[in-house]
């Protein structure tokens, strides 16, 4: 592939994604300052052209090869790839989300869709950081940006709450992790990702100090995927954000999380060899990685046996599926790693349409609470079609066939047991049955409880159901035809070492 001589020119080559991301934002400040809110339905439509044009730069940069660039500071490679593709799916949904949400329309729409897409930048450079120095900045992008869209709703104490409880967790998890950058440098002397592998391979260093670092920097990587001990933001934070923007926080940054973990991990900690991954220096992180897998999935499953809010059940249900896909760190080998890819396409999929389900409840009925969920599909037509998209999220989010969400936890499980975990892979399969419990209490409550209230249930906003609709087919779709998605996973599990 031909390659410009001109290191900066061809260097700008490949941030065509994120360039495009960034006209978007300058256009979006433009437009904010010209006409300021007498045009608000151009925003959306400017934010939404932003995602399609990125995906359409990263459609254009498939046949390039693999390069680091910028000074080695960010990576080119098919991992990068195909979390751009993820993440503009991520963001044009939240955008349609958005739309006729009482939540977003309260607030500063021009500002609320600026910084969507600007949160969309930073997730795009974390998930390509080379360096420790970009991880901890996009990092920060990240969350910062975050904190704001999670205190958005004008007026609402509970969305100031949730976003000042998010500001401290995540100030402390940020000082832990630059703390363990810091120790990692002192040992390797090297900030880049290779090098670091390269110093641990050659030299001898204290594997104790190694460790430390590794376990300080998981503060920073397991407060933003919501892992145990660093998930007690998850439920305060999704129940006080404006609803579109916690359904971009489940999976956009979550996802932007496992993609610098999954590069920080193979990359500074691990080497290749015949069989996939080995890890040559520090033997602590696969058993570390075990622990918090069983952790966060246990903790998330058990504490959302007993939630009666919606939106706290399902922040409870990520951070249980967070857990499952830590399971993939601990397997430690190229299925896992696109497994973990596979399930994050799947994820994105069934828990962005749970939200919508909530998002559209919660404008037509005013209730978050599942008692609100009660006879919902006995009030006509249309409570009927959303009962049912309801349901296969659910089954899909529990893996039961012929769901998405099956496929997914069979690639996770398959990986897990070929590297011989099958304690792993058991506590795994009894987490998804606890799991079958609060998932399946909401279907029961929507199709065999009284409705509270027996008027039909109101039009939602036409593009709503259509997304709705759209999703729920590719949920079914995928759980029976899933081979693309398996052979594009496969394909992007490849990381430039």
């Amino acid at each position: 592939m031909w390659r410009d001589s001109n290191p900066m020119r061809a260097d700008l080559t490949y941030f065509w994604p994120v360039s495009i991301l960034i006209g978007t934002i300058v256009l979006l400040f433009l437009i904010d300052f010209f006409l300021g809110e007498r045009r608000k339905s151009l925003y959306p439509f400017v934010a939404a052209s932003g995602a399609v044009g990125m995906a359409m730069a990263n459609a254009h940069m498939t046949n390039l090869p693999s390069v680091r660039f910028f000074s080695n500071m960010i990576v080119f490679d098919g991992m990068g790839h195909f979390f751009n593709y993820l993440f503009a799916g991520a963001l044009l949904l939240a955008i349609l989300f958005s739309t006729k949400s009482e939540e977003v329309e309260w607030t500063d729409e021009p500002s609320y869709y600026t910084l969507l897409v600007a949160l969309t930048l930073g997730m795009m450079l974390l998930a390509v950081s080379n360096h420790l120095l970009m991880i901890y900045l996009s990092l920060e992008l990240v969350s910062v940006l975050s904190y704001v869209l999670t205190g958005y709703v004008r007026g609402s104490r509970r969305s100031s709450e949730a976003a000042l409880k998010y500001v401290i967790y995540g100030g402390v998890a940020s000082g832990i992790m630059a703390y363990g950058m810091s120790l990692l440098y002192g040992l390797t002397g090297s900030m880049e990702l290779p090098v670091i592998a390269d110093y641990l391979q050659t030299h001898a260093v204290n594997r104790s100090v190694l460790f430390l670092s590794v376990l300080l920097m998981m503060a920073g990587f397991g407060y933003k995927i919501a892992a145990f001990p660093f998930q007690m933001w998850c439920p305060d934070v999704y129940e006080g954000a404006p609803t579109p923007f916690t359904a971009f926080l489940s999976v956009g940054p979550k996802a932007a999380g496992f993609a610098i973990l999954i590069r920080f991990f193979l990359t500074a900690m691990g080497t290749r060899g015949e069989a996939g991954f080995i890890d040559p220096k520090f033997s602590g992180w696969p058993e570390l990685m075990i622990i918090l897998s069983v952790a966060t999935m246990t903790l998330g499953n058990l504490a959302a046996l007993v939630q009666t809010n919606m939106k706290r059940l399902l922040a409870y249900s990520s951070i249980a599926h967070a857990g499952y896909m830590l399971m993939g760190f601990a397997a430690l080998n190229d299925d896992a790693v696109r497994a973990i890819l596979f399930y994050l396409v799947v994820y994105l999929l069934m828990n962005l349409g749970a939200f919508l389900v909530v998002i559209v409840v919660a404008n037509q009925l005013r209730v978050e609470d599942l008692q609100g969920y009660a006879g919902l599909s006995r009030r006509g037509g249309l409570g009927a079609a959303l009962s049912i998209a309801m349901a296969i999220f659910l089954f899909s989010l529990t893996g039961i066939p012929p769901f998405a969400g099956f496929i997914g936890k069979f690639y996770l499980f398959g990986a897990v047991i070929r590297s011989g975990l099958y304690g792993l892979a058991i506590i795994g399969v009894l987490n998804s049955v606890v799991s079958l419990y609060y998932y399946v209490r909401v279907v029961k409550l929507m199709f065999f409880d009284e409705a509270l209230d027996s008027r039909p249930f109101p039009m939602p906003v036409l593009r709503h159901g259509v997304a709705l609709a759209g999703l729920a087919f590719l949920t079914l779709y995928l759980g029976l035809f899933w081979n693309g998605l398996a052979n594009l996973s496969a394909r992007s599990a490849t990381l430039l070492f």
